[in-house]
């Protein structure tokens, strides 16, 4: 009998938009590349640790994008396992109306913490059955969404206690004991989360703090031992935990900032016998839009440099790649972006970001030594005092005629 086998993916995003441009297309692409592996290394279980969407109320493009691969998924794949738990970035109750239908077909979703009739956590439906191509129950998945502080019990704060990390502890405990208990001889015990654990490596530019800031990041002692395999949700850098290669990070299926380009886009293929698992390995995603960052001392070096950049004019227009463009003033170039975009115009690109570093002392009046009376400065004074805030030198001839111009309007209107 062969193992049984699982695929970790989270923080997809749909109907995200990178600088105002949609990316649907690469979603598209990346959930028929994942359908793709599904088939290709038979998978037994799909688990999504949440952020399946970009936002509560996602766009219609995304819902589509997201219920046509379901619903290809099962019908390509009838036994495969599917299990959906809610991220920080989900509206819960939305990603919980279809699951009576999505149970029928085989696809648990866990968007919010079940109750008992009397108010109360109950852990029992987050246990949900995994099986393998034979239909015997290789795994139980302890599928606990993200948690905010409203759902945490109430404790008592300490010198040495953290309410909110005691609490998560709590339900995870209660939660992870169930599970266990559920499990049979042979079957593997698997858990989730969609939270920050501590140690784990940030994505600054697109990833939001939660439960209260990233001061209360999880520790991973918080997942017991005997777990075969922790499915984690919300850094979009793929990564283990606490060096413990059974807790991981799938990481995001795209780029979903500038600066994750370098990011080994990943899904997590992982594989069991006995109760354990005794193998792991990552699938990298195909990157159907490339990012190009570009970033030089000076302007003439950065166009330059965008003059060279090798581009394919076959591509189609959403394959077109992205280009943010970073480039050192030592002085005002007021026609920058004209320059920038007069060297790309016609060429198979789309730039996102132009940012500036600045030379200056970046030093405000308010912190001039010594301390000066503002009122004593003439215009003229408080004019160069800024312009050397931001930049080299002194303000060229041009810059003071025109100052002095405006300021001359400025007096006589007063």
């Amino acid at each position: 009998m062969r193992s049984f086998r699982l695929l970790h993916t989270a923080d997809w995003h749909l109907g995200q938009t990178l600088h105002g441009i949609p990316r649907d297309a690469e979603h598209g692409r990346f959930l028929d590349w994942l359908i793709d592996r599904i088939d290709e290394h038979r998978v037994d279980a799909l688990v999504i640790a949440g952020d399946v969407f970009d936002g509560q109320n996602p766009p219609i493009p995304a819902l589509a994008l997201f219920y046509r691969f379901v619903a290809r998924a099962k019908a390509l794949h009838p036994r495969l396992d599917i299990v959906v738990v809610a991220g920080n970035h989900d509206s819960a109750s939305r990603l919980e109306a279809p699951s009576p239908l999505m149970t029928e077909m085989g696809v648990r979703v866990i968007g919010t913490l079940p109750s008992s009739v009397n108010g109360l956590f109950d852990p029992s439906p987050l246990i949900v059955p995994l099986h393998d191509a034979d239909g015997t129950v290789a795994a139980r998945c302890v599928a606990m969404p993200y948690l905010r502080p409203s759902d945490l019990p109430a404790v008592e704060e300490t010198e040495d206690l953290d309410p909110l990390i005691e609490g998560i502890r709590r339900l995870y405990g209660r939660a992870w004991t169930d599970g266990r208990a559920r499990c049979g001889q042979g079957e593997a015990l698997i858990l989730t989360g969609h939270c920050y654990m501590r140690g784990g490596a940030l994505s600054e530019l697109s990833e939001r703090k939660i439960l209260g800031g990233n001061l209360h990041a999880l520790p991973v002692d918080i997942f017991p031992e005997d777990a075969a395999y922790v499915a984690l949700g919300h850094l979009h850098r793929a990564q283990a935990v606490g060096g413990r290669q059974a807790v991981r990070y799938s990481g995001s299926p795209i780029p979903l900032a500038l600066d994750e380009q370098p990011y080994p886009h990943q899904v997590v293929l992982a594989e069991f016998a006995g109760g354990q698992m005794v193998g792991h390995e990552a699938l990298l995603v195909p990157r159907h839009v490339m990012i190009h960052r570009v970033s030089e001392a000076s302007p003439e070096a950065a166009l330059d440099r965008l003059r060279r950049l090798e581009l394919d004019n076959a591509l189609p227009r959403d394959a077109w790649p992205f280009l943010e463009v970073t480039v050192t003033l030592s002085e005002p170039r007021p026609a920058l972006r004209d320059e920038v975009e007069a060297v790309l115009a016609g060429r198979p690109v789309r730039l996102l970001k132009l940012g500036v570093r600045l030379t200056g002392s970046g030093q405000t009046l308010a912190d001039s030594a010594p301390p000066v009376d503002l009122a004593s400065l003439e215009p003229e004074e408080v004019f160069r005092r800024l312009y050397r805030r931001s930049h080299e030198g002194e303000p060229d001839p041009d810059l003071m005629a025109a100052f002095h111009e405006l300021l001359t309007g400025v007096q006589e209107t007063m």
